[in-house]
């Protein structure tokens, strides 16, 4: 039951990834292939830690957005570098890591509610 939870948690974090890239390079100009890559391998690292995680956060929700936000640290230290019109880089920061914390939810509800894979209890 547990690699069920896993493989669908990951194959939505990648999903994820694919539609948070298409966001970001929406802006008319090429995403370069690192920055692509750190994107799609940020959403699919929160689907593998929602995947893997049975934290008793007491709901599934929290416990998306709390992974969500989690894991989504990392790239949006790196959105710190990124020149981007129309965004500060405290803003580049916070709406990454707020997206997250939305695709950490959204992952979450695919894998707990729609296919039935939850958590294994730790009480």
């Amino acid at each position: 039951m547990k690699s069920k939870r896993l493989m669908i948690a990951v194959l939505s974090g990648f999903v994820c990834g694919l539609v948070c890239n298409g966001l970001a390079s929406g802006g008319g100009y090429p995403m370069p292939w690192p920055i692509t890559a750190q994107i799609i391998s940020s959403r699919a690292l929160i689907g593998l830690a929602i995947g893997l995680s049975c934290l008793p956060l007491h709901h599934w929700s929290i416990h998306g957005l709390v992974m969500g936000a989690l894991f989504s640290l990392p790239l949006s230290f790196s959105g710190l570098m990124a020149e981007v019109p129309g965004f500060s880089k405290s803003s580049m920061f916070t709406s990454t890591v707020f997206m997250g914390a939305l695709y950490g939810l959204l992952i979450e509800i695919i894998t707990s509610v729609v296919f039935k894979a939850r958590a294994i209890d730790t009480k």
